[in-house]
């Protein structure tokens, strides 16, 4: 088993099986034709041909884009295309800071193959035997890899929330964590990867994060993400990701990142080159 096959699964995508998303000019996304064919239904909202498919161009501004948008996603849930939508709005963009182009509901966002952004904390704990990270197991009723293992916390990044205020929350919900501990937590880069899936194309990026605990600190969930924590050596956490497939798929690559950053993969190791290149998506 290795570390690399994690980056390969993560970034495993056929671009053939896709067409282009686009607002104007502007590319945003990439969608599957049959997904695409269900939106000429929508002929108001979407210019769907059959080498690319772009919101109307009559849709000119931030607030009419979203509102067409919506109606159309509430309709695809009515005549069951959608699973369901969840309430919760991501912004629609290239890179972190820029304008949105509309807002998508977070259960659509494979759909449409637009970038959506993360955060995954790691929750450091160091003792005279070592150091040991926090790991969660998402609870069983999760609708997406249930019961698999996760960063002690993590989570999307909607729209109107800054990234420090959203840590903050995210700390609070799913380890009771107050928010002047949270406030230590320090940034230490981004990873991103693009990964095909039955619902269509993850296309992220994850702001990762450490945090240093104290030994008297013990997470608890309040939001009903996660069902149990575990408190585990480095090398315990790094032979799960090694050798099984029990973590999340995104999240053993904030684990490889954490293993490379602090020089517990090191540079004589034969995946290391192909490591380091392979967490941002070219």
């Amino acid at each position: 088993m290795s570390y690399a096959r994690h980056i390969h699964s993560c970034n495993q995508w056929n671009p053939a099986g896709f067409i282009p998303f686009a607002v104007g000019e502007t590319q945003y996304g990439w969608m599957r034709p049959a997904f695409a064919r269900q939106l000429r239904r929508f002929p108001a909202t979407f210019t769907v041909e059959d080498s690319y498919v772009a919101l109307h161009p009559a849709l000119r501004t931030f607030e009419a884009r979203n509102s067409a948008v919506a109606e159309a996603l509430d309709e695809l849930v009515r005549e069951r295309v959608l699973d369901h939508v969840m309430g919760e709005l991501f912004p629609v963009l290239h890179a972190w800071g820029e304008q949105p182009a509309f807002l998508l509901d977070r259960a659509a966002v494979s759909a449409f193959g637009t970038r959506s952004f993360g955060q995954h904390l790691n929750g450091i704990v160091l003792s005279e035997h070592g150091t040991s990270m926090w790991i969660g197991r998402r609870a069983a009723d999760r609708h997406t890899f249930p019961d698999q293992l996760d960063q002690m916390v993590a989570g999307g990044m909607p729209y109107g929330i800054t990234l420090a205020e959203n840590l903050a929350k995210e700390c609070e919900e799913e380890a009771g964590m107050k928010k002047e501990l949270a406030a230590s937590a320090r940034a230490t880069g981004l990873i991103s990867y693009r990964r095909e899936t039955p619902a269509g194309l993850r296309s992220d990026t994850i702001f990762c994060y450490d945090i240093t605990l104290p030994s008297s600190f013990k997470p608890v969930c309040s939001d009903g993400e996660v069902g149990e924590f575990y408190l585990w050596p480095l090398d315990e956490v790094a032979r799960v990701v090694r050798e099984t497939d029990e973590f999340k798929p995104n999240c053993n690559l904030v684990v490889i990142d954490f293993l490379l950053r602090h020089g517990l993969i090191t540079a004589d190791h034969p995946e290391y080159a192909q490591l380091k290149s392979g967490l941002q998506l070219l």
